[in-house]
């Protein structure tokens, strides 16, 4: 690990694709190497430290521009002393650029992929990991530090939701690990990943990305050996002080590889031929994301969303069901949504978050003091609506007494204006906190005065078919949307006051 991990396309053991390539055309000849990273390229190293200070393990010694990231060079793990020399200038990273205790220190560091590398702290994961996609931010919050599965059908928009989480999340390392892909889908994420642009710089989002592509016509050594390699690259990004968001698609792919394995070995296999030790492989992996205070000083993080492709679909299968237990936020994809063009397919109904409490302050602080409370409110007008559809399906929508009526059109609003998101368009890719909780707020208002409308008599006709809704659907779409989203407001006040409310 040092600088020229980033832009970096990696097989499962850590093998520059692009190098292998080169030596030996399309397919990976048995025996054939490469180093992790180029020997021969020089860094600008500058020091941060002087000759005689004392330094501890993990502490930073001098930084490198890494394209727009600044590669922290630290101390390896498990040395100190003073410091009895460091230069300044160029050096590749086998190059001796300080001595600390009678050893030499290079920019380069080796670390056992499968051992966990050390933090001074962990910390509770009480800060969203903020994506911009209202549908996860709102109602299935992930924290920074934690670990989410999301399953993915065909089809379903599990390429572009990890996408979507790459270019927009608030993490500013991405780890893609592609494990066990079919070629088709892996060459997809290779062509399509290079081409995003980084919206925070204008750069490619190359540039701050690390990519793990081990097909499913690899080793399946290296399969297995892929997440934890790119957990390790996580780790060391960690290290100097960087939020880091980990995709690894697929972790039913990286089971399968242990499946293999440990068949091989003549092992005794558990349920549906997997190994024993399943469900531990699975906690070792998730359990090392974290925010923790790093070595350094610097507070860092791994956020994991973790890929599951359940055969059929079928969620009740082990590493689904393992996976569940150890997670602690779902984001269920829904064939049925893809079916209905309504994307992201997340089912509100199916999915859950288990760090809303935990991150209630930070939204009550951060965004608005009754945010939680209309969060809560969106969720359970979503449950009333599923108990709602069940009785229409029996006996129709015009049994229904209008005060119900009025709430399948509220969630109506909920789904089709807040949940829905077009990833393709430039302006609702991406939605700020602050505009979350205004768009939300807005629908509250609509919901509160409908509620006032059926009690003054006002027929249901007259305000479900107010302008006010129109402009709000398509308020979402404009170029200067949050000044759209006052008028929206201001707009439905007075409609409904026409209409004697």
């Amino acid at each position: 690990m040092g600088p020229g991990l980033l832009s970096s396309v990696y097989d499962g053991i850590q093998r520059p694709l692009p190098i292998l390539r080169d030596k030996t055309g399309d397919y990976i000849f048995r025996g054939v190497t490469a180093p992790g990273l180029d020997r021969e390229k020089k860094w600008e190293f500058k020091p941060v430290v002087k000759k005689g200070d004392a330094v501890s393990p993990g502490q930073i010694i001098g930084t490198v521009m890494e394209g727009t990231i600044e590669h922290r060079i630290m101390v390896p793990p498990g040395l100190e002393g003073k410091v009895e020399d460091i230069k300044s200038g160029s050096f590749t990273v086998e190059e001796t650029v300080a001595k600390v205790g009678g050893q030499d220190i290079i920019m380069m560091q080796k670390w056992p992929v499968r051992v966990p590398r050390p933090v001074r702290e962990k910390m509770q994961p009480d800060i969203p990991l903020v994506t911009g996609q209202r549908v996860l931010d709102t109602m299935f919050p992930l924290a920074k530090g934690g670990a989410a599965a999301i399953p993915g059908g065909f089809g379903t928009g599990k390429t572009v939701t990890q996408q979507q989480l790459a270019k927009w999340s608030d993490a500013e390392i991405v780890v893609y690990i592609g494990c066990g892909e079919r070629g088709n889908e892996m060459t997809e994420v290779l062509t399509e990943f290079p081409a995003l642009e980084d919206p925070k710089t204008g750069n490619p989002l190359m540039n701050r990305t690390v990519l793990i592509a081990n097909t499913s016509n690899m080793p399946v050594a290296a399969r297995e050996a892929s997440v934890y390699t790119g957990m390790t690259i996580a780790e060391y990004y960690r290290d100097m002080g960087y939020n880091v968001s980990l995709m690894a698609d697929s972790t039913s792919r990286w089971a399968e590889a242990m499946r293999e394995i440990s068949s091989r070995l003549e092992e005794m296999p558990g349920e549906e031929g997997y190994p024993a030790y399943l469900a531990g492989r699975l906690s070792e992996f998730y359990e090392r994301a974290c925010r923790a205070v790093a070595l350094c000083g610097e507070e860092g993080s791994i956020s994991v969303i973790g890929a599951v492709s359940p055969p059929g679909g079928d969620i009740s299968e082990p590493v689904s069901q393992n996976t569940l237990r150890i997670v602690r936020v779902f984001w269920a994809l829904d064939t049925k949504l893809r079916e209905r063009r309504h994307f992201p397919a997340i089912n509100w109904l199916t999915s859950y978050s288990l760090y809303n409490k935990q991150l209630s302050q930070w939204y009550s602080d951060e965004v608005a003091a009754d945010f939680p409370a209309l969060r809560e409110w969106a969720m359970l007008t979503l449950q009333k609506e599923s108990e709602l559809q069940e009785i229409v399906q029996l006996v129709g929508s015009d049994a229904l007494p209008d005060e119900q009526k009025a709430t399948l059109e509220v969630s109506k609003m909920i789904r089709e204006i807040f949940l829905q998101q077009n990833a393709y368009h430039p302006v609702d890719t991406y939605s700020p906190m602050s505009r979350q909780y205004v768009m939300l707020k807005l629908i509250r208002k609509y919901a509160d005065l409908s509620a006032k409308a059926v009690q003054a008599g006002v027929p249901l006709d007259k305000f479900v078919s107010i302008p006010a809704r129109q402009r709000f659907i398509r308020a979402k779409l404009e170029t200067n949307i949050d000044a759209e989203l006052k008028a929206v407001g201001e707009d439905m006040d007075a409609q409904f006051k026409a209409l004697g409310v």
